[in-house]
């Protein structure tokens, strides 16, 4: 199979990010038209309820099949033997999320309007387990994930506009949202046979698998708790308003996040790979490669997106969300932070196997995290949980950088590294000037934000190349020999 660049997977990953973003605002505007309150009220409970479940379902297989076959992706025979083994504990553990399901169901009295809603998303808790797409991740076939993305995503929005036509048809949207997750996922079941011999085996070494799985679990819950407790906290010690308010800044964010996130899982294989191999050498390098190209593309986008917050809100959300751009300018620092946290986490602490310190350390800034929320929501609002979102950020990506410290030392001292850092940040200066000079020189919104983007980045590339960023400048090679 070929083997793509990191840079085209990365294209190919963060356009099947944005997709997935678009993909609601598409059907969304369409739904809310269609079916009831109470109709959307039942979708959207029975969806996150059934999430629950997957992530039991998932434990933590995806991350440390990934970190761990990477390594034998070379060997069939090997890669086939250890995932059928990770295969064989993902079904057994599927089977507990149903059997947990079943009675949460028995149990609890209230569902019982929920019942048939929640039974047709747990289809999905079945076929994410037989879609087994950390495979394709060991293979870093992204482009396969992709188009296979696009393909249901486009006939999902076909059906919905053909069979959701009136206000109680709610379970037939949930049947084709549930669809587009099953039908995908048998897709991947069959043809991930082209790289592996994929059986439920008797012959399973749970000793070695299981607790390193527990523990990346156990920090995907902490994680999923942290995530969530900035809205719980604000509605419980706000009000609706506040959350409103606050969800519109953080969606816009994680739009950001998830987008530019696309650059890091790509590398998660690959550096599996280098760092199970032992190829020290060479996983520096590509290591360095990680770090400078989410530097000179997180940094201008974050400060792009603070410098033109209140712009986005309008054309996205309206006026009445204009209160959020105080938060989702606060939250641009985390956009910043949060990807070199990610990449001192995901591409060095768990293929080097620390897991638990990523535990300790989500742990650690989940506690902070609620104890600064108590702290200035009550003053501070929906700012408030902004600021305490920072600055846990911050405090995960030290801990993380601290333990990770003796193999990120060889890119720490690197000059070409610094200079690189330096060119980035005197770029963003002039990303901040040129939006200020449209700022007072144009009134009409749309034509401020048009120039102020594209000046931004003529600007930001030229600082670049006077300053000889080598990652810009290796970048501009390639697509001169691309369009050659």
């Amino acid at each position: 199979m070929k083997k793509h660049s990191i840079g085209f997977n990365a294209l190919v990953n963060g356009f099947s990010n944005i997709l997935s973003l678009f993909f609601p605002l598409i059907t969304f505007p369409y739904i809310s038209r269609i079916l009831s309150v109470q109709s959307i009220g039942i979708f959207n409970f029975s969806n996150t309820y059934i999430s629950y479940f997957i992530l039991i379902a998932a434990l933590g297989i995806p991350t440390y099949a990934v970190r761990e076959g990477a390594k034998y992706r070379v060997n069939r025979d090997q890669l086939s033997k250890f995932s059928s083994q990770i295969f064989t504990i993902n079904i057994v553990s599927t089977v507990i999320a149903y059997l947990l399901l079943f009675i949460s169901l028995v149990v609890f009295s209230n569902l019982n309007k929920y019942i048939t809603c929640i039974l047709i998303f747990s289809t999905e808790i079945l076929f994410t387990t037989l879609g087994t797409e950390w495979i394709y991740t060991i293979y870093e076939n992204y482009s396969y994930i992709a188009l296979r993305s696009i393909l249901f995503k486009i006939v999902s929005i076909l059906f919905l506009f053909l069979f959701v036509k009136s206000k109680n048809d709610y379970l037939i949207y949930a049947a084709i949202i549930a669809f587009a997750t099953v039908g995908s996922n048998i897709l991947n079941f069959f043809h991930a046979r082209e790289f592996v011999d994929l059986h439920l085996t008797f012959n399973t070494n749970w000793r070695n698998h299981i607790k390193p799985i527990l523990i990346i679990f156990a920090n995907t819950i902490s994680v999923t708790i942290y995530s969530i407790s900035d809205v719980t906290l604000l509605g419980l010690l706000k009000n609706d308003y506040a959350v409103g308010i606050y969800t519109i800044a953080t969606r816009i964010n994680s739009a950001a996040v998830s987008a530019l996130g696309a650059i890091i899982t790509v590398t998660i294989p690959r550096l599996a790979l280098l760092l199970g191999r032992r190829k020290i050498k060479d996983f520096n390098i590509t290591l360095n490669k990680v770090i400078n190209s989410v530097m000179i593309l997180i940094f201008p986008a974050g400060v792009g997106l603070m410098m033109l917050s209140r712009e986005v809100i309008l054309l996205l959300s309206g006026p009445k969300y204009l209160r959020s751009v105080l938060s989702l300018q606060i939250l641009c620092f985390a956009l910043i932070i949060s990807a070199f946290s990610r990449i001192f986490s995901d591409c060095i602490l768990i293929p080097a196997k620390r897991e638990k310190m990523v535990l300790k350390n989500t742990v650690i800034t989940a506690v902070l995290n609620v104890v600064l929320n108590f702290i200035l929501i009550p003053s501070m609002s929906y700012d408030g949980t902004s600021l305490s979102t920072v600055i846990s950020e911050f405090c995960v990506m030290v801990l993380n950088a601290y333990d990770a410290r003796d193999i990120l030392k060889h890119s720490i001292r690197s000059l070409e590294n610094l200079r690189n850092f330096v060119s980035v940040i005197i770029g963003c200066i002039g990303i901040v000037i040129v939006c200020i000079f449209c700022n007072f020189n144009c009134h009409l919104m749309l034509v401020k934000m048009a120039l102020s983007v594209l000046f931004s980045i003529v600007v930001y590339i030229c600082i670049l190349i006077l300053l000889k960023n080598t990652t810009a400048i290796r970048f501009l090679n390639k697509l001169k020999y691309r369009l050659k």
